[in-house]
């Protein structure tokens, strides 16, 4: 049967499907199927009902109203191991993988043959069939931990292979993966397709959504705004559904006057990380660092936060010359770093937004005999809660229940607390939807035009593009050359990011 036949066959629908938690209408009278051979792409900002979707379709929770059908049948999914057994399995961004157990073993957990002894060589070789038919080449009885992300969520698929997996849900898979992985795992992908599986692929870069999908559906506010073929959209029509607006000024960049020189970066270099690094920062100045995985940007980031320092080469700021060894000198000189890890760098998520917010300068907060001005603290907090549109009941709430975008703005009022001069932004708008991203532009101009110098690192190409006043380009821990907001296109971007460009003029 060929895959466009397969297409036409809905493997799982969820009809007029509604679902509230206390107050809050999580689902309203929402409708979707999964067809056999297709790949279903599922739009929506954070707070859109894509999660709590995914957990009625896993069993997780039970819709309130609606009905769920599998090929054609009414069902009842009462918890995830049922799910399973149906057909109907998730993997997530972080896969769940057990590290000290083998490859074998994280496929067939929880539904291995059930006997007397274990049959460890017919599991390895059932596994090793089973990544064979996704044209994998991995060791089945290797343990499963170092494997890099890519090989966990290789795992994970042939782990949904092995329960006959009928529709697979995939909750941003490549959020944390390079190009080259998301390739690998597009390919995965178009090989579950052709075996007639339905994929329900859910994300927020775009451009992944329309190379892979067949068909895009769009929530928001727990509602179906759109459902159509994917050469029906476009990405102006996904970001107008999705947000209820035009956003045309998407990249917010307006001209801000060039200030004067705050930061030269001379020579700079770190042995088998980067060498030779060398640019000027002015106030009022975004300067983009771009580049492919492994250009070591954030290494650089880090030098000058003092995280990892450089280890030759001299940074000059304001005029005089500054060794910067730690994070607490770098912020005594005025340098914030807002790190591309939130949930493991970036915040303490079981704190509130007032304690994230004000941590790196709590001194500021205690008195002669150490005591804790709450009043001052909670002021600090309701300020950037204003200025950024953080999005939350009270400054009290814990970090841990806001969504990815006002986390990164509670990071960001974290560090913009310290008054920094130079505030260096690594990936500020990754794992976050389209919306949010909007807002966090929006910022970043603003932090701009009072003459905040910002130094962007982003792997998202239009990102740096749109918001650089000039663009840094670095290969394998080598600068490739420095292009103004002129020169700065995409193809000279990409040369010289893969070394087939020579350095521009410009400085």
């Amino acid at each position: 049967m060929t895959a466009t036949l397969r297409a036409n066959t809905a493997v799982l629908e969820m009809r007029h499907i509604s679902k509230r938690f206390d107050a809050t209408q999580a689902l309203d009278d929402v409708s979707l199927d999964l067809r056999a051979g297709e790949v279903h792409a599922l739009l929506g900002e954070n707070g859109a009902g894509k999660s709590t979707l995914i957990k009625i379709m896993t069993g997780i929770h039970a819709p309130d109203a609606g009905e769920i059908l599998l090929d054609g049948r009414p069902i009842r999914i009462p918890n995830a191991m049922q799910a399973q057994r149906m057909g109907i399995a998730a993997i997530y961004q972080e896969p769940m993988i057990f590290p000290d157990l083998s490859v074998a073993e994280n496929i067939f957990i929880g539904h291995a043959e059930r006997s007397p002894f274990v049959r460890w060589g017919q599991m390895a070789q059932r596994a090793e069939e089973i990544l064979g038919q996704l044209d994998v080449k991995l060791d089945a009885r290797m343990p499963a931990r170092g494997l890099p992300l890519a090989a966990q969520q290789t795992v994970e698929i042939a782990k949904a292979i092995s329960l006959n997996v009928r529709a697979l849900i995939m909750d941003e898979p490549t959020a944390s993966l390079s190009a080259h992985e998301v390739e690998q795992l597009f390919r995965l992908v178009r090989a579950l397709r052709q075996k007639g599986v339905a994929v329900l692929f859910i994300s927020h870069r775009l451009e992944e959504v329309f190379e892979i999908a067949d068909r895009v559906t769009i929530f928001r506010d727990g509602r179906l705004v759109s459902s159509r073929p994917v050469d029906q959209v476009t990405p102006e029509k996904a970001i107008r559904d999705m947000v209820g607006r035009e956003v045309e000024d998407f990249f917010a960049k307006t001209s801000a006057p060039r200030g004067e020189l705050l930061l030269s970066a001379r020579h700079l270099s770190k042995a088998g990380v980067f060498t030779d690094i060398h640019f000027d920062i002015h106030r009022g100045e975004v300067l983009g660092f771009a580049g492919l995985v492994g250009a070591r940007r954030t290494d650089v980031g880090l030098a000058l936060f003092g995280v990892e320092p450089a280890d030759s080469g001299e940074i000059v700021l304001e005029g005089r010359p500054v060794v910067i060894r730690s994070p607490q000198q770098a912020m005594q000189l005025g340098i914030a770093y807002l790190s591309e890890d939130r949930r493991q760098l970036g915040l303490t998520l079981p704190m509130s937004i007032v304690s994230n917010i004000t941590l790196p300068t709590l001194r500021r907060y205690t008195g002669r005999l150490g005591l804790l001005n709450t009043r001052a603290e909670q002021a600090s907090a309701e300020h950037y809660r204003e200025r950024l549109s953080i999005r939350a009941p009270s400054v009290r709430v814990e970090v841990s229940k806001l969504s990815g975008g006002n986390q990164q703005k509670v990071m960001l009022g974290k560090w913009l607390n310290t008054c920094p001069k130079l505030l260096i932004l690594d990936e500020p708008t990754r794992g976050i939807d389209v919306g949010a991203k909007a807002e966090v532009h929006h910022i970043i101009n603003a932090l701009a035009q009072e003459g905040l110098a910002i130094l962007l690192i982003s792997s998202d190409l239009p990102e740096v593009l749109g918001m650089s006043d000039r663009v840094l380009v670095m290969r394998e821990g080598r600068q490739m050359g420095i292009f103004s907001r002129a020169e700065a296109t995409q193809e000279r971007i990409m040369a010289a990011a893969v070394g087939q460009a020579p350095p521009s003029p410009s400085s």
